[in-house]
């Protein structure tokens, strides 16, 4: 297959090894140009406050108001996205592969295990900055790694932060692989990344990497500005300006080093080598960091993607966003001519006589017809003031065009359209919204997941407590387990987007089943009862909710209790009586003892 590995002239020389691959990156950062023009150009528009950034900024009227529009699109569809992919507490689970790993403790010790570390490491925000990758860039790329995070103190203390398997965002602007590959998982693939000189400083120090030396440092603050040189002005430099840098250049002249990191096969043309699976790490794109055969359990790059709209013949695949470009440019441009138009009925163009001037249609603006003219105000052409009608035709079919009508986003237009119109556009958006975000679940939340199981099993070297959650008590207990308790055939599977829509049906089937149990004796004979709670529990994901004959355990707690009660209160009852009695024997003899004394 085509593109799946990269030519060298040799690998002995290791400046000349970095600046192979240096070049790599820019001829493929260079081939997608194109695609990163229209990743500049909708993050203008998204993040866009008038049309002075945007394309519009050419448009010949003086008002430069923007309808965030494509804005709208991309945060609803982000929330509902995320609300899909997490529906609830549990949206995944192990399910094993065979009878020795589906034994009940160890399928709640590797459910538990992955609770927690997803948790702990934040999962779950990572995920929602990768859907806005999906949805903005078409393309989200994440890596899976087991970190160690432990602080150390003067004093011998050490506190663990964390220790597990981590979900790492890669920035679309920071991924670069060949564009000529089948497939993605073929392609070579060159990662981008950018480390202070005190994150180098700290990991010479920590001896964790190796690769990072004193003399690399050394010999990289030397010459780090002769190295970057020509680098100013990359794509990325669009993206540092939305997210609050000023631009590249000031970047690069901090105190920041950029770091490529090549993962792929790799042919020495030199001495007709092939080497399978490397990592290559370049710094400054002068030295080689270090330069080793891949140690990924994978057999491949640990690296993950998801294309919104994937296209043949081409790795990069499009964004909802990406068709919606020149319906936005066309809403700003009706919606600033509408506001032209009030400004001329309100400031009208006012006619004079006068030497012939050369004159543009503004508010306030004066025109000198010569002697002969006419003195007055010019009436404005309205005709532009009719154009909510298409302005709203041309929203609607970008809401429908993204998967996104309004009808599925809770946007209500009353009295536009019948119940059952609305229920037909529900269900197709339905349909375009299912297949994205299942999409997503099926090709990069799925593998992630079992990527930061398995690589758990792979470096968990330590006891680690977890919080598991007894189904039968729903109480939480903590355990310890070791790298055995998460070992089993088996794999997590999430229970959101793929199964959502099925499983909403399943308990609408079960609930109508119930019904005609409660009505109908002669069907009733044949229903479970038990296993009907069963099922309804298990489809809800609370377990907590099913034990068996649980209904008459609590019948009887709460008869015990209110026999309890009953007891305590004619005990009270008893005890007030014969205290009673005791002062009525006892008065007598005190009535005696007074007439005596008298």
């Amino acid at each position: 297959m085509a593109g799946t590995t990269i030519d060298i002239e040799s690998m002995i020389d290791p400046h000349a090894l970095a600046v192979d691959v240096s070049s790599r990156w820019t001829e493929w950062n260079n081939a997608r140009s194109e695609k990163i023009k229209e990743w500049k150009e909708l993050r203008n528009y998204i993040y866009a406050t008038d049309t002075r950034t945007t394309s519009n900024n050419k448009l010949p009227w003086s008002n430069s108001t923007t309808t965030p529009k494509l804005t709208q699109i991309a945060d609803n569809l982000h929330a509902n996205y995320f609300a899909a992919l997490f529906p609830q507490r549990r949206w995944m689970r192990f399910e094993a592969t065979d009878e020795d790993s589906d034994v009940k403790i160890k399928r709640d010790i590797i459910q538990a295990y992955m609770d927690n570390k997803i948790n702990q490491s934040d999962f779950v925000n990572t995920t929602s900055r990768l859907i806005n990758d999906y949805i903005q860039y078409g393309n989200c790329f994440a890596m899976v790694e087991f970190q160690r995070k432990i602080t150390e103190y003067k004093d011998g203390d050490r506190v663990v932060n964390y220790i597990g398997p981590k979900l790492v965002r890669v920035s679309p602007y920071d991924i670069c692989f060949n564009p000529v590959a089948s497939e993605f998982g073929d392609s070579p693939k060159i990662i981008r990344s950018i480390l202070t000189m005190g994150e180098i400083q700290r990991k010479i120090k920590s001896g964790l990497n190796p690769e990072y030396t004193s003399e690399i440092f050394d010999r990289m603050l030397k010459n780090r500005s002769t190295s970057l040189g020509a680098d100013v002005t990359t794509s990325k430099s669009e993206g540092f300006v939305a997210d609050g840098f000023s631009n590249i250049s000031s970047y690069y002249e901090s105190n920041y080093v950029e770091v490529l990191t090549f993962y792929g096969d790799i042919y020495d043309s030199e001495n007709g080598e092939f080497l399978n699976n490397r990592i290559i790490t370049i710094v400054d794109r002068a030295y080689v960091l270090s330069n080793e055969e891949n140690p990924s359990w994978l057999g491949r790059d640990p690296i993950f993607h998801a294309g919104w709209r994937e296209r043949p013949d081409n790795l990069y695949a499009m964004g909802p966003l990406d068709n919606l470009v020149g319906m936005q440019y066309r809403i700003d441009h009706l919606e600033n001519l509408k506001a032209d138009v009030f400004d001329q009925i309100a400031y009208p163009v006012l006619k004079i006589r006068g030497d012939v001037e050369d004159f543009d249609f503004a508010p306030n603006a004066r025109i000198y017809l010569g002697d002969e003219g006419d003195v007055g105000y010019l009436a404005p052409d309205t005709t532009a003031l009719n154009a909510d009608f298409q302005i709203n035709n041309i929203e609607a079919k970008m809401e429908m065009m993204a998967g996104a009508p309004r009808e599925a986003m809770g946007i209500r237009s009353a009295g536009e359209k019948t119940a059952f119109e609305v229920g037909q556009l529900m269900t197709a958006a339905g349909r375009i919204f299912q297949h994205k975000t299942a999409h997503f679940e099926r090709v990069f939340l799925e593998p992630i997941l079992n990527a930061m199981l398995e690589v758990s099993r792979r470096n968990m070297d330590y006891q680690d407590t977890v919080r598991v959650l007894n189904d039968d008590t729903g109480l939480y207990f903590f355990t310890q387990i070791t790298r055995e308790d998460i070992k089993a055939n088996g794999k997590l599977v999430p229970l959101g987007a793929r199964h959502f829509a099925e499983r909403a049906q399943r308990v609408q089937n079960l609930t109508t089943m119930f019904q005609i149990k409660a009505s109908d004796p002669t069907v009733a004979a044949h229903l479970s009862g038990k296993e009907f709670a069963r099922l309804l529990a298990d489809e809800l994901g609370e377990p907590a909710l099913f034990s068996e004959n649980i209904s008459v355990t609590e019948q009887l707690e709460t008869q015990k209790v209110v026999t309890e009660a009953q007891v305590d209160f004619e005990a009270e009852q008893e005890e007030k009586a014969e205290e009673g009695m005791q002062e009525l024997e006892a008065a007598p003899a005190e009535q005696v003892a007074e007439e005596e004394q008298q």
